[in-house]
């Protein structure tokens, strides 16, 4: 993997791909719906807030006026939302080139989502792992075709309780509820990798984490916000690990990228390596299984 200083200006064109982001109205997710958009993707807007989409859709064709982007409704706190969203893309598209998880929720107060899963692991992971598996079929349908997972340093703080995924036993603690989730992704990117390994025409599966940077996701975080103007990074700098993860003609399944600087909070994106425990095979394939019993989504009737 080369080790230049990877821009926007390193991604080349992406006319005639297809892309969906999640998340995409604010964040990382916008601004890596404006990158793809600019870059002549068609870009789908997966979002919980259609008329927010749709705002953000028309602020972008102002900078933009060629760019070509549908915006569509995806509660991931919804596993009905997930398969009806999955649906429309399913008959709606043939090809489907990128698939960005990047919603998600942050430190917030205790909720369960309309299944009853615990609000962070169920958006952050069980939601895009329902998500990815309907998509699956489209997905090998496309020939090059990619999986970005959202992660972050959190993970390292994450330690999942795998007899109490949705917090039912314990008190709740939100940050350590965070981390969890976005060990999860982790967990999760590298058990796809290996189960797709071998599969003909198999999307690539990455991850990327955007190191401190200053987004709506950390809103109800106060330490966040008060330390935010000291060590994060911009969201344009934020965004380059998804981008780099979903293009990057040199990436290997399973490849995590995050930014280059101290203890990875800002930098140009690069391939780091990810906590001991995310590498731990027994509890990815345990976190697997799990997630299939919750959504009822069986990735072996697909791969």
């Amino acid at each position: 993997m080369s080790k230049l200083k990877w821009k926007v200006h390193h991604m080349p064109d992406q006319g005639g791909r297809v892309v969906i982001i999640t998340g995409a109205t604010s964040g990382l997710g916008k601004e890596a719906t404006k990158v793809f958009a600019n870059k002549n993707a068609h870009v789908m807007l997966a979002v919980r807030n259609v008329q927010k989409g749709e705002s953000v859709a028309k602020e972008i064709k102002q900078v933009f006026p060629a760019a070509s982007m549908d915006v569509r409704m995806l509660d991931l706190s919804s596993l009905r939302s997930v398969k009806s969203f999955a649906d429309e893309v399913t008959t709606a598209y043939s090809q489907l080139d990128v698939l960005i998880n990047n919603a998600g929720v942050m430190a917030c107060p205790f909720s369960r989502t309309e299944d009853g899963f615990e609000i962070q692991m169920g958006v952050n992971h069980l939601g895009h792992f329902a998500l990815t598996g309907y998509l699956m079929p489209l997905l090998q349908d496309t020939t090059g075709s990619r999986i970005v997972a959202t992660s972050s340093i959190a993970h390292r703080r994450g330690n999942i309780d795998f007899d109490d995924l949705n917090w039912e036993k314990r008190p709740y603690v939100t940050g350590k509820a965070y981390g969890d989730s976005k060990l999860a992704n982790l967990y999760f990117t590298f058990e796809l990798a290996r189960k797709l390994n071998g599969v003909t025409n198999a999307p690539m599966v990455t991850a990327a984490h955007p190191g401190w940077t200053s987004t709506d996701l950390q809103r109800h975080s106060l330490p966040f916000r008060m330390l935010n103007p000291i060590f994060s990074q911009s969201v344009e700098q934020g965004v380059l690990p998804t981008l780099r993860a979903a293009i990057d003609p040199g990436a290997q399944p399973g490849d995590y990228f995050g930014p280059s600087g101290f203890m990875e909070m800002k930098g140009s994106p690069i391939i780091v390596k990810s906590s001991a425990m995310s590498q731990n095979v027994s509890h990815a394939k345990r976190l697997w299984e799990l997630s299939e019993e919750q959504t009822d989504i069986r990735y072996g009737k697909i791969i």
